[in-house]
């Protein structure tokens, strides 16, 4: 962390938490692409129920980004017990956040659904699909900590090992679930819900044995842990911009969601498909930020701004060149893209125009992220919060105001003009906290 070549640290540690995180997405994909087959009231389903699983996902990633930052700043500053008890911290806080979703899931999964909609069918499958997920929300926060502590202290291998073992059984498990193969019986929708259930499960078994057996910077025993409530103010206070991003997105997509069953389920299909592929697209720009966290924390705590900005040029020029792939790709193959989720006539013909005016925005996307990650890095996530909450809730005014024209095709545009306003917000802030923090740090030889 605090000699190698940044360069080529950033680089082995990033690419292992990018291909982890890409199959990650891919097997969300492959969910989508199996429950399509259902029809497209089965994928409207899966598409409503997904912000209560980024408010899920965003409550896990919350906490590992503060442990993380915090676990790599107290080893650089050799504080070694204060990094073992974070880690210890981050593993308990699993408890109540997964008994709140199976509380949360239990009492309201039906009703989340019948606000939205009067389809029964809809309401039925999103309940069949959401529930499970709730229920088992303890392997998924489970998961994402275990993969934290062990990118927090450069251990990305083992951390892709943890989430390529969850991705490939759930990839293996999606068809014969929800179809009924070798015998098991057509499970629908729950198949799918099941299946993903068992891949966070395995991965969350595989993420604690390659912990106990490989991460020695720390110790996950029982007998150690001591409550410490300045060490859990810690971790929310830097996580809170990654579970208000999540929290704010959900929020956001219900909102869409909301919105778009006023021009049919196929609107709603169309949305749904954007967002796995956009989510595709961004799991390589998160494996990125999950390695630079844990570099820029320890050279902070070490003492050491050359590596700290040589860190974050790299990170905004690889950043920017994916989105850009991104962003061309949505331009060339938007139709290619919509058969793979076995789209009608209707269904291309609001989604070709749909997706090459969201791709507009990728190419603000990646200087925001990359701007959150330096401000959980430096225990500023007061920033990072204000950069995604203001996103997330221009998009949502602005959609709701394109919508009044009842032209589907204007609905697309608030996408691009958020995120050109994140942008402008985030290199506010980032100058600031490099004035503050940054430049403050000496400027020792890496």
């Amino acid at each position: 962390m605090g000699s190698r070549p940044v360069k080529h640290l950033l680089f082995t540690m990033s690419v292992p938490m990018m291909a982890s995180m890409m199959v990650q997405a891919l097997y969300n994909i492959v969910d989508s692409v199996f429950v399509a087959r259902l029809g497209e009231n089965a994928l409207a389903a899966v598409t409503l129920a997904f912000p209560v699983q980024a408010v899920m996902i965003g409550a896990g990633a919350g906490v590992g980004v503060g442990a993380n930052a915090l676990l790599s700043k107290s080893l650089g500053e050799r504080r070694y017990k204060q990094a073992n008890q974070t880690a210890l911290h981050a593993v308990f806080l699993v408890l109540p956040g997964a008994a709140f979703f199976a509380l949360a899931g239990g009492l309201f999964g039906t009703r989340y659904f019948a606000v939205q909609t009067d389809s029964t069918e809809i309401i039925a499958l999103g309940k069949d699909y959401l529930i499970p997920l709730c229920l088992c929300s303890f392997a998924l926060l489970s998961q994402i900590t275990f993969e934290r502590l062990l990118s927090s202290t450069g251990k990305t291998l083992y951390a892709m090992i943890s989430q390529m073992t969850g991705a490939a059984l759930n990839m293996a498990l999606d068809p014969i679930m929800i179809f009924g193969l070798f015998g098991f019986p057509a499970l629908g929708v729950k198949g799918a819900a099941i299946a993903t259930v068992a891949g966070q499960c395995a991965a969350c078994v595989a993420g604690l044995a390659c912990n106990l057996r490989k991460n020695r910077e720390i110790r996950l025993s029982p007998r150690e842990f001591g409550l410490d409530l300045s060490i859990i103010k810690t971790i929310y206070r830097v996580g809170v911009s990654s579970i208000l991003m999540q929290t704010t997105g959900s929020l956001m997509i219900y909102g869409i969601n909301r919105i778009l069953l006023s021009f049919g389920p196929a609107a709603i299909a169309v949305f749904g498909v954007f967002f796995r592929l956009q989510s595709f697209l961004l799991m390589p720009v998160f494996g990125l930020n999950n390695a630079m966290v844990p570099i820029i924390a320890f050279n902070y705590g070490a003492g050491n701004r050359g590596r700290i900005a040589e860190t974050v040029r790299l990170g905004m020029l690889w950043a920017g060149a994916v989105m850009f792939a991104g962003f061309l790709l949505f331009q060339v193959l938007p139709d290619r893209m919509l058969l793979l989720f076995s789209a009608g006539a209707e269904m291309r013909a609001i989604g070709v125009p749909a997706l090459r005016i969201i791709s507009i925005g990728f190419l603000f996307v990646g200087f925001c992220i990359v701007g959150i990650t330096v401000f959980q890095a430096l225990d500023n996530g007061a920033a990072g919060a204000v950069v995604a909450v203001s996103r997330q809730l221009a998009l949502l005014l602005l959609l709701y105001l394109l919508s009044l024209r009842r032209i589907i095709d204007a609905l697309w545009w608030a996408f691009p003009l958020a995120e050109a306003l994140c942008l402008g917000i985030c290199a506010a802030l980032l100058k600031r906290v490099y004035t503050r923090k940054i430049r403050a740090v000496p400027d020792e030889v890496s």
